[in-house]
């Protein structure tokens, strides 16, 4: 069994789109980054491949090359279960939170846990996703940008 945690954030900035957990929300600001800025997804892979001892998303897919440019995160992730049965290894579970002020991520929850499950091949009692605000503090708090956290434990 190995364990590996995963962290990104990113910067909301108006005309892009909000997509989390392969969910498209409807929102009036989006993530700003190289890919999609899938900030739930990204913490997700990096937990994977942590857990695996093979660096983080960047050494697989750097913000450097173009053709990862507006690339789908849920295709990323794809990629990395690949790498992830190529290693031998499966799924135990998954833990997260996303982090944002606004907007209320609830009802989107439960697409983002199938969107999950569907790309990685696993079953829903595999993906635990919650969402909190930092209560006005930070730069979340302030609604500059949206974190996620993930933990991934591999068998």
């Amino acid at each position: 069994m190995r364990i590996g945690i995963g962290y990104d954030v990113h910067k909301l900035v108006e005309g892009r789109k909000l997509i989390i957990g392969g969910v498209l929300i409807n929102y009036n600001k989006g993530l700003l980054g190289h890919s999609d800025a899938d900030v739930l997804i990204h913490a997700i892979m990096d937990s994977i491949i942590g857990a695996m001892g093979l660096g983080d998303i960047g050494t697989f897919f750097p913000d450097t090359d173009e053709k990862f440019k507006d690339i789908s995160s849920i295709y990323l992730l794809n990629e990395v279960k690949k790498v992830m049965i190529d290693n031998n290894y499966k799924i135990g579970n998954i833990d997260s939170i996303i982090v944002a002020q606004k907007p209320k991520l609830r009802p989107y929850i439960d697409e983002m846990i199938l969107n999950i499950c569907n790309t990685l091949e696993i079953g829903k009692d595999k993906v635990n996703i919650k969402a909190t605000t930092e209560e006005e503090l930070g730069f979340t708090g302030r609604e500059e940008g949206i974190s996620a956290k993930a933990v991934c434990i591999l068998i």
